[in-house]
């Protein structure tokens, strides 16, 4: 797909000398162990967060939508300056160390702040009434969250790929780490398959208070495990000599290839990468822009989405008083991961390896692309899925009863998530890995939070178009995001994401295929 000279890069300053008996698969095991439990944390209270917004909160389905997105999109970008910090002052270990702190508090809160609400679990059809203090104190608490993963987003993921020695002469060095990279979501995944199934229930079911104080528990325990892999870690020297201020102001000279004399230590060390990492954002920009599509179409998942399965039969059997939670579904995400993630690493690369001679088996862009297509495909069927139940609705004489289940299983879902969860594989994992190789040696965090700042984008992107079509379609009848979801039209707005996809599936294809890749590989 991709032309033009490979340029080398030498070897990673802070790597260390492997007879320390730090770092490789010893070491990164543990902060696995950590993204695992992290995500059952982070993932408990973002896979049911519009549930909660609508339900205890009192909130519009447009409003909760937008606000998740906004609050989806600050989730995403902060890591930007997460990022900055932990490259120029802090280092990622101790970045780690804040993103703990903060998680174990700003769940507690939200734990505290659940408890004040009704302890009826089922208060969608009649929220609670809610004081202004108490809505501001669990924003606080939510935003919080959000400057935790600020620096947890670009440095956990980053720090584990660390621990093992980077040279990039050695087909055997990146291809552990590509595995490196695929192994940490396989088990990721499961954290993801555990929050959005397991604890969505528990707060359905049993109670919000009970549910957040479990994604506490889980925090607490990713925090311990990270803490007793301290002597194991391969850990970077961040950039010495500079404030925070300055190291930014550097890195952007850098970035934006402004030509000056380095007046800094900080500037210095900069300017000591290769001609090839200047003007870093001319390089990049184009695959960041083309890949916001994307972006948005996963920023669906835990809005609308979660919403459409809510108005479907979730029995779990016939007979059977057990009801599926909406957000349950985005499981099926999580364990395409886990069932593809391994056929991918141990299969499909050793066998496109022998096709291609590529140690990867194909490029990190020809997946990207391939993950962009699948993409497209997901939102063509989640719009032909959509209008079978708004019909069902109208068969049924249900059209005005948003209340009541409507005649159609739960599992004509089960599609779309599926393949969102095969675009996932390509995509999300071929995005943070292509980033944090495309970066210069001394900006791996910030490479990291410029692919989760992509995500970011793409849900203030979504907000915007919700909000905008929202108004738009308000003023000519009904909403295509009704309230009541059996008047509203998501089968419009999915074909709308569809046709999106399929321009940047084309831009992709035209900018990916004119990429020189920065590393040998």
């Amino acid at each position: 797909m991709e032309s033009g000279e490979l340029v080398p890069q030498p070897e990673l300053s802070f790597t260390p000398k492997p007879a320390d008996g730090r770092g490789g698969w010893r070491a990164a095991l543990f902060i696995i162990a950590v993204g695992f439990f992290e995500r059952i944390g982070f993932v408990g209270v973002s896979a049911n967060l519009i549930m909660y917004l609508t339900g205890p909160l009192g909130m519009s389905t447009a409003a909760a939508a937008a606000s998740v997105n906004a609050w989806g999109g600050t989730v995403a970008v902060l890591p930007l300056v997460g990022a900055l910090a932990a490259d120029s002052r802090l280092g990622r270990y101790r970045a780690l160390m804040a993103a703990c702190v903060l998680y174990l508090l700003s769940l507690g809160m939200m734990t505290a702040s659940s408890g004040l609400q009704t302890p009826h679990p089922h208060a969608e059809s009649s929220p609670s009434s809610t004081s202004p203090g108490q809505l501001a104190f669990f924003y606080v608490a939510l935003y919080m969250l959000a400057s935790a993963q600020g620096f947890y987003g670009p440095c956990a993921e980053a720090l584990g790929a660390d621990q093992f020695v980077r040279r990039d002469d050695d087909p055997r060095a990146i291809a552990s780490r590509s595995s490196y990279f695929n192994w940490y979501h396989f088990f990721v995944s499961w954290g993801y398959a555990i929050a959005s199934a397991g604890l969505s229930y528990v707060q359905d079911n049993v109670g919000w208070t009970v549910g957040f104080g479990a994604c506490w528990a889980a925090m607490a325990l990713a925090f311990v495990i990270f803490l007793l892999g301290t002597r194991m870690y391969r850990t970077e020297q961040p950039v010495e000599g500079g404030s925070f201020v300055e190291t930014v102001r550097a890195w952007a000279a850098r970035v934006f290839h402004r030509r000056k004399d380095p007046a800094t230590v900080t500037e210095r060390l900069l300017d000591s990468q290769s001609e090839e990492s200047k003007g870093l954002v001319t390089k990049l920009l184009p695959i960041w822009v083309t890949s916001l599509v994307f972006a948005i179409i996963f920023s669906q998942v835990p809005t609308l989405f979660t919403k459409q399965s809510s108005t479907l039969d979730r029995r779990l059997g016939a007979d059977t008083g057990v009801m599926v939670p909406p957000a349950a579904l985005q499981s099926f995400i999580n364990v395409t991961f886990i069932v593809l993630l391994p056929l991918y690493d141990r299969v499909l690369v050793p066998l496109a390896r022998r096709l291609t001679g590529h140690e990867t088996g194909i490029t990190m862009l020809q997946r990207i692309g391939a993950s962009m297509a699948v993409s497209c495909a997901a939102m063509v069927v989640a719009a032909f899925v959509e209008t079978r139940r708004l019909r069902v609705a109208r068969d049924a004489v249900l059209i005005d009863q948003p209340d009541v289940a409507l005649p159609m299983s739960l599992w004509w879902m089960v599609p779309q998530y599926v393949l969102l969860g095969l675009a996932g594989v390509l995509g999300e994992v071929g995005l943070v890995e292509f980033f944090y190789d495309q970066v210069p040696d001394a900006l791996r965090s910030v490479g990291l939070a410029l692919c989760l700042s992509i995500f970011g984008v793409g849900s203030y992107a979504s907000s915007v178009l919700v909000s905008v079509i929202d108004w738009a379609t308000k003023r000519n009848g009904e909403s295509w995001f009704s309230d009541n979801l059996n008047r509203a039209h998501l089968d419009y707005f999915y074909w709308l994401l569809a046709g999106l996809a399929a321009l940047e599936v084309a831009s992709f294809l035209y900018f990916a295929n004119r990429y020189v890749y920065r590393n040998k590989g």
